[in-house]
């Protein structure tokens, strides 16, 4: 029977051709050895350029099946129907004289009347594998018998159809793979057929041959198997989320589109391929790494495109919360490899969008503060008064700020612990920047009023003291800037209040204040003051009304030593009595209002028992009682508080150096400290009169 032509797309050897109806031509000399490494170049490129056009063709069912058409012959064709047609071997008429038994037909099914072709397109790839082995089993025994000798070219065209055949399953191989996810998938018969033929023809090339036969040589369909599902990965996740490169709206809806496709893929895999393959083959780990790898190189050229803190978080976000959680395949029994993944994205490729995405953080947050400022100037300018929310007055400030801090540092945190100090730094230092700021943008405008410096006192406060609960370790430089603008409010408000009450102390220590109730009107508005500490925190609130205690003792106290009356005689008396009066009002007024400086309470009360002491010789008793009970008290005050009693140059110097005495022990007892941190006559500043002057000669 005349040997079919298979279809050679290399060169046709140069050796041992022959005519129609001749008889082979025997080798001469070295011809042999010549002819045998050209058929093998030969087989080479023959084989490269099958499997490029596999490649070439998409790996699609179609093209393996375009591939074999010319393979395809019926058991009992003739030879007209030889499958060479259009080979690169031409045609050299029939086979009649090729030896019997040489084994260098085309190989044919046993059964069904089926060729290689036939089975490998039909998909039946373990019968066309076996077929390939026995075709590859008698052309090995050719080659060691030498009967190929008496016609080379035959059995270099029956070499070549082995190699064009494995190469075509091969593709139908990759095809499979590739059309595995596919929206038709692909029968679970067919996949465990890929598993067989990638298992039997491991065992049937284990290893390169050691006399270098091209025939037995390797040809790694398990890589060529995991090459395939990470091709077919590839493919599907370059084409998940077709949406134009743009805004960040688009790049999340291309991360969800990734991330879906991603999940199912994965899903189907571990619930319907990795079943339907059997067992030997790592079938879940392959497909969740070449996942992985695909998924890898597609957000690297995200990041490479990304633009602005949205986009960049987007992708942080992602590949750190939505890819790497651990729900992300949706159910536990997904289970991930024995030996962890690499990270999605490099380390230099994560350390630059984090760095990219701080920079532009610190633009949006120092934005966002600007905002905040602008939102109170606002409400400034429509006067909007501060609400009172349980028991204390309340600006929307410290909400906004909790709030704007709190969400750039939880989603920093939920990215990486370094993201979220480095935010966390960002925060406190723009924080630092907008205090300042805003407490000057306040004073100077003109919504200044208890209710909203008491709002923004308490805003403060509690800033300071929550948001270092809240973020230990990480704050402590703001609580310098945030007591200093407390301070500064606190200061503002007292000094608003005492421009408010310093004119009606000026009747006080006069003819017309003996007779009436001078000091009614500084505690009414004593009172009312208080009433707005009442809406402050509670420490703050108790400084500033001893403050204000402070300041009503001072002022009164000031306007006592510089009288623009002096008393005499009866009158004196009457003005040491009233002033005792004032001193047991003060005191019992601010204690009712919650003041805790009972220190002051003894300082009026001291200067009105020297004033109308009868018994001159009890005066260095009660002045003692000054000097160690106000120790910042300087010789100039006590000598406004003799001069208030025309005591004589004698007694008053006797007094005088008494006092300085127990003032320089007090200096060495306190450190040369006020005790107790206390300050009141060290405010007081006296300008000299004649009385004064008479008291010091």
């Amino acid at each position: 029977m005349p040997s079919p032509q298979p279809v050679s797309p290399g060169p046709e050897p140069q050796t041992g051709r022959t005519s129609t109806g001749d008889a082979p031509d025997t080798p001469r000399g070295g011809s042999w050895k010549l002819g045998l490494g050209t058929w093998k170049r030969a087989f080479s490129r023959a084989g490269q350029r099958a499997r490029a056009a596999s490649e070439d063709s998409g790996l699609r069912r179609p093209g393996s099946r375009s591939l074999f058409r010319s393979f395809r012959r019926p058991v009992d064709e003739g030879p007209a129907a030889s499958p060479t047609q259009g080979a690169a071997v031409p045609e050299e008429g029939a086979r009649g004289q090729t030896p019997t038994g040489s084994g260098l037909e085309t190989p044919q099914p046993q059964a069904e009347g089926h060729s290689v072709a036939d089975l490998i397109t039909e998909r039946k790839l373990l019968a066309a594998f076996e077929q390939l082995q026995q075709l590859e089993t008698r052309l090995e025994a050719e080659k060691d018998s030498h009967t190929y000798e008496r016609d080379p070219t035959a059995f270099a065209r029956s070499a070549m159809d082995l190699c064009l055949h494995y190469d075509g399953l091969a593709a139908e191989i990759r095809a499979i793979v590739r059309e595995t996810l596919g929206p038709d998938g692909v029968d679970a018969d067919e996949l465990a057929q890929v598993a067989w033929v990638v298992q039997a023809e491991a065992e049937a090339h284990p290893a390169p041959p050691a006399d270098g036969d091209f025939l037995r040589t390797p040809r790694h369909w398990r890589q060529l198997w995991e090459d395939a599902v990470r091709q077919s990965a590839r493919e599907r996740v370059q084409g998940a989320g077709s949406l134009p490169e743009g805004a960040a709206a688009g790049l999340a809806q291309r991360l969800a589109q990734l991330g879906g496709l991603v999940r199912d893929d994965l899903r189907k895999v571990r619930r319907e391929v990795q079943p339907a393959y059997p067992a030997g083959l790592p079938v879940w780990e392959t497909y969740l790494r070449a996942f992985h790898g695909a998924v890898a190189q597609r957000l690297q050229g995200l990041a490479r495109g990304a633009r602005g803190c949205e986009q960049l978080y987007l992708l942080l976000d992602w590949a750190a919360n939505v890819y790497g959680s651990p729900d992300f395949l949706g159910t536990p029994d997904l289970a991930l490899p024995a030996e962890p993944l690499p990270p999605l994205l490099a380390p230099e490729v994560w350390a630059r969008l984090e760095s990219d995405y701080t920079s532009f953080l610190e633009t949006k947050i120092a934005g966002c503060f600007d905002g905040i400022l602008q939102l109170e100037r606002s409400r400034w300018a429509a006067a909007e008064a501060p609400e009172v929310l349980r028991g204390r007055y309340r600006a929307p400030l410290s909400t906004d700020v909790h709030m704007l801090v709190a969400e750039h540092v939880k989603a920093a945190g939920a990215i990486s612990a370094e993201l979220e100090a480095t935010t966390l730094r960002i925060c406190a230092r723009e924080l630092g920047l907008f205090v300042p700021r805003f407490q000057k943008a306040f004073l100077e405008s003109e919504a200044v009023s208890e209710q909203h410096l008491g709002a923004y006192i308490n805003s403060c406060e509690e800033l300071r003291t929550s948001l270092l609960a809240r973020f230990p370790g990480a704050l402590e430089e703001l609580e310098a800037c945030l007591e200093a603008t407390i301070r500064s409010f606190q200061k503002h408000w007292l000094q608003s209040w005492q421009r408010g009450v310093q004119p009606l102390f000026r009747v006080l220590c006069t003819k017309s204040w003996l007779t009436q109730d001078a000091l009614g009107p500084v505690m009414d508005k004593a009172v009312a003051f208080a009433r707005h500490l009442a809406h402050v925190a509670s420490p703050l609130a108790q400084e500033t009304l001893q403050e204000a205690h402070r300041l009503v003792v001072r002022e009164y106290l000031a306007q006592a030593l510089r009288p623009r009356e002096r008393f005499r005689g009866a009158d004196r008396v009457t003005g040491a009595q009233k002033m005792s009066l004032d001193a047991q009002a003060i005191g019992s007024t601010f204690r009712g209002l919650g003041s805790e400086a009972s220190w002051l309470d003894q300082a009026i009360h001291c200067v009105a028992e020297i004033l109308g002491e009868t018994y001159k010789d009890d005066i260095r008793r009660h002045l003692e009682a000054l000097v160690r009970g106000y120790p910042d008290i300087r010789r100039d005050h006590v000598r406004a508080v003799l001069a208030l009693r025309r005591l004589g140059r004698r007694r008053n110097q006797s007094l005088l150096r008494h006092a300085q005495s127990l003032l320089r022990g007090a200096d060495t007892d306190a450190g040369g400290a006020d005790a107790g941190g206390h300050v009141l006559f060290r405010e007081i500043q006296l300008c000299p009169s004649v009385d004064l002057l008479a008291t010091c000669i």
